[in-house]
């Protein structure tokens, strides 16, 4: 959903300013989307962290769909003394997931070349090109834990029409997690060590150790000292390292700083022929996008809005169904590919 405010309608005025002369032909007008709680945008932030794209529409659509069963009252487990496996009669995980991990190691099975970037200081982020389907690669998150992906993490097929809406609710509230067990909402969601972060996240909301509503007021006032305090109140959270801070202060009207992770470097690489390390991310993120201050993440954005919709086509007329396809392999170049020769029979 869009959010008017005359905070935000300033905002994007500013940037439209800064930015149409230098673009005045690119789609995004400057208006980011926002979910219709911070707890939602919250959450699906953790979604976007150590999986591929599709997996994460994957665990969103799941917890949409376990809403709705909440909703009827469906058997579900809630977190209850005795019952640490979190087991229910009868269920059926509708969500397949990667198998998860916390060993250090990565398999190098089909596996013909290997790179190792590093991300966000504390995220490690082994990134593996594979012959095979199979081939998994191991990600390390801003808290330590690891989680073994294969190359093609599955996702769900997003249905037409009334389809879609008759197994879908809305985004889970935080009162409607806060008493599901863990075990439970991993298998049923494919959210793997996720599961812990959400659902103590849910509990200090409805405990009233984290007030969304003072959050949402500092954000009111998007000035630097604020963004200092909600910054470090945020580091608070379990499970919020550097890059999902950085996403949640974006939800909240921070435009300043641009969330890094291997789409950014992705993106550099690919467009502006960058090739970025953990330690120079920064500084070429500011080379590039630092004229735009204090709307670098908006300027950023239109820019790789504009080079998905040169390979997707208009992402506004896009099926939901097709949302999957957004990812790094579909982006890579299809130029300056060199031409095998023709190989001629010596019959």
């Amino acid at each position: 959903m869009l959010r008017f405010s005359e905070a935000e309608e300033k905002a994007v005025r500013e940037f439209r300013s800064l930015h149409v002369v230098d673009h005045p032909n690119r789609s995004f007008s400057g208006r980011v989307f926002r979910s219709p709680t911070l707890f939602e945008d919250m959450v699906k932030c953790i979604l976007l962290c150590n999986c591929q794209w599709p997996r994460t529409l994957s665990m969103a659509q799941a917890l949409c769909e376990l809403q709705l069963e909440l909703q009827k009252g469906s058997p579900c487990t809630i977190a209850v003394s005795g019952n640490s496996k979190g087991e229910s009669e009868g269920f059926i995980p509708k969500t397949p997931a990667s198998k998860e991990t916390r060993r250090n190691k990565v398999s190098t099975k089909g596996m013909f070349c290997k790179k190792k970037l590093e991300l966000d200081g504390n995220l490690q982020i082994d990134h593996v090109v594979a012959s095979s389907s199979t081939a998994t690669t191991l990600l390390t998150t801003d808290n330590g834990d690891s989680e073994e992906l294969r190359s093609h993490d599955s996702c769900h097929e997003f249905s037409n029409g009334n389809e879609y809406f008759s197994r879908t609710g809305n985004f889970p509230s935080p009162s409607e997690l806060a008493n599901l067990d863990e075990s439970f909402l991993a298998k049923r969601c494919g959210l793997g060590y996720r599961a812990g972060y959400i659902i103590e996240l849910a509990r200090a909301i409805v405990e009233g150790k984290i007030q969304l509503g003072q959050l949402e007021e500092l954000s009111k006032d998007a000035c630097l000292s604020n963004y200092k305090q909600l910054d470090d109140q945020l580091k608070q959270i379990r499970g919020y390292g550097p890059f999902t801070r950085a996403n949640v202060l974006m939800c909240l009207g921070y435009y300043h700083v641009i969330p890094t992770d291997s789409e950014t470097v992705r993106h550099l690489k690919q467009v502006h022929s960058r090739y970025t390390t953990s330690k120079t991310i920064e500084r070429e993120l500011e080379e590039i996008y630092g004229k735009y201050e204090p709307y670098q993440f908006l300027a950023f954005w239109s820019e790789i809005w504009d080079f998905y919709e040169t390979r997707f086509g208009k992402l506004n007329e896009m099926h939901s169904s097709d949302y999957k396809l957004i990812t790094a392999c579909n982006m890579r170049s299809t130029t300056n590919k060199r031409k095998r020769p023709s190989r001629k029979c010596q019959c």
